[in-house]
């Protein structure tokens, strides 16, 4: 079984052939079950245990283990942790061993940037990025592999992660600055992504211009929440896949208080690309793109990364 670490697997996994492979996984088709959740005692704290499996028939197995470990921050440890291993479908037999973090971050904004190249207008440059981690970091690459964006505002949370992430992408060749008045910068944006922890919504629908296309990486738990119920009113929506609709707190919400509805009717990446459902009708309509993961992502890009130099 190869060993395939940090640095192999991000370099392995460039977002124009990573955003082709989600496209084409999500055509074929994939087998995945809901992802098994376990709760670890520890001495000072609880950790969670999320195991993500996928495969396709004849072709290859993956499981994702992340274990999240909230304590860790008093050891000055990560508070998560996650592998990829990949199988032979057909006999079972272990393939490699990847590192999971690389997957995960950059299949996420993969999979929005292959949303955007249905949902956003095809002259999108300007983007205002609200968190500045792990995924949010990658989003501008990724989305910069569909369309021609130039210039991102960011904002975090903590101004000295803006600022680095600003540096960062100026030296990358995008016109990026620090988002000093927010309202304002969503309001110039022609998308806006989100990629934050927030338990409280962090845009608002009345900053949305028309023809705008809102992005929603974070709140993939109920608890969760980044966009409030104007961001779904009058508004496109669209979501990676149905799962959305029960572990979103940007979605259970303006569910509940009736602002949105029908969700069995909501176009998924699934039927986006296999042209069952369109994508945007126009250039002045707003639309929503609601994300939460799936396993069969994380399958597309460990196969990836493992037919480029895992084989060998």
């Amino acid at each position: 079984m190869k060993i395939l670490d940090s640095t192999v697997t991000r370099d392995a996994l460039p977002f124009p052939e990573l955003i082709d492979a989600l496209r084409e996984m999500f055509i074929e088709g994939a087998h995945v079950p809901l992802r098994h959740n376990h709760k670890i005692e520890t001495d000072s704290d609880q950790g969670t245990v999320l195991i993500m499996p996928a495969w396709q028939a004849g072709r290859y197995l993956g499981i994702k283990t992340v274990n999240v470990f909230p304590g860790n921050v008093a050891l000055s440890l990560p508070g998560l942790h996650s592998t990829y291993v990949l199988y032979d479908a057909r006999t079972g037999a272990p393939l490699a061993q990847l590192d999971g973090n690389e997957i995960t971050s950059r299949r996420t904004a993969a999979a929005s940037a292959l949303a955007a190249s249905y949902l956003a207008r095809k002259d999108a440059s300007r983007m205002t990025l609200l968190g500045a981690g792990r995924v949010g970091s990658l989003v501008p690459q990724a989305y910069r592999a569909v369309l021609p964006i130039r210039e991102v505002d960011v904002w975090d949370a903590v101004p000295a992660a803006s600022e680095r992430l600003v540096a960062r992408l100026n030296e990358l060749g995008f016109h990026a600055r620090v988002a000093g008045n927010l309202p304002e910068s969503v309001a110039r944006a022609d998308v806006v992504t989100c990629a934050t922890l927030a338990t409280e919504p962090v845009v608002r629908g009345e900053w949305l211009a028309p023809g705008s296309h809102l992005d929603l990486i974070g709140s993939f738990t109920p608890a969760m929440r980044e966009a409030d119920d104007a961001c779904f009113m009058n508004a496109t929506m669209f979501v990676d896949t149905s799962e959305a609709f029960q572990k979103s707190g940007d979605l259970l919400g303006p569910l509940q208080r009736k602002i949105i509805a029908d969700p069995q009717r909501w176009p998924t990446l699934e039927t986006l690309c296999r042209q069952q459902a369109s994508g945007r009708a126009n250039d002045t309509e707003r639309t929503v793109f609601k994300a939460v993961g799936t396993a069969l992502e994380d399958l597309a890009a460990a196969a990836l990364v493992y037919e480029r130099c895992g084989r060998a």
